[in-house]
């Protein structure tokens, strides 16, 4: 079975695999957000960034990951 997009180039894109859970989660939970208020007219949440025949949240969100649609914002350290 292969994984599509491939894990270990993402994981090099987050530089760990924690952060690449984090940052997959919180997408796809703001992907799923976006979806369920398409009814509501309310727009908080930013549209998928990719096109995708998925409609799962999480393989959305590790597809734009893929494509760099969506990066790890620098902490003021």
């Amino acid at each position: 079975m292969m994984v599509e997009p491939p894990i270990g180039e993402m994981v090099a894109k987050t530089n760990s695999r924690f952060a690449l859970v984090v940052l997959a989660a919180r997408r796809a939970r703001q992907i799923n957000a976006y979806f369920n208020e398409l009814g509501a007219g309310l727009g908080g949440y930013i549209p998928p960034q990719v096109h995708s025949m998925s409609r799962k949240p999480l393989s959305i969100a590790l597809e734009e990951i893929f494509e760099d649609k969506v990066v790890i914002a620098p902490t003021g350290e």
